[in-house]
């Protein structure tokens, strides 16, 4: 996957990933759904609706941007 976007929260840091044209937010590797649009993969993450992530973290909690014009751009589309 190639990060597009980041957002750090206090659990860690948050990805929206794109891989075959799919965006993906994803936390510490792990996909948490795959989207059409990448505003759709932030929008779910920041009200808590993407797939459950193994340590229980509900990401409504984190403050985490439903807009992606708030979240820090990957520069250099780093792939994971």
């Amino acid at each position: 996957m190639r990060n597009l976007f980041f957002w750090k929260t206090s659990m860690g840091t948050f990805y929206i990933a794109e891989q075959d044209g799919r965006f993906h937010p994803a936390y510490q590797g792990e996909s948490l759904g795959s989207y059409a649009h990448s505003r759709q993969a932030a929008e779910d993450l920041a009200g808590g609706h993407t797939s459950s992530i193994s340590r229980g973290i509900d990401t409504a909690t984190l403050g985490i941007p439903d807009d992606l014009n708030d979240w820090q751009q990957v520069q250099s589309g780093i792939r994971t």
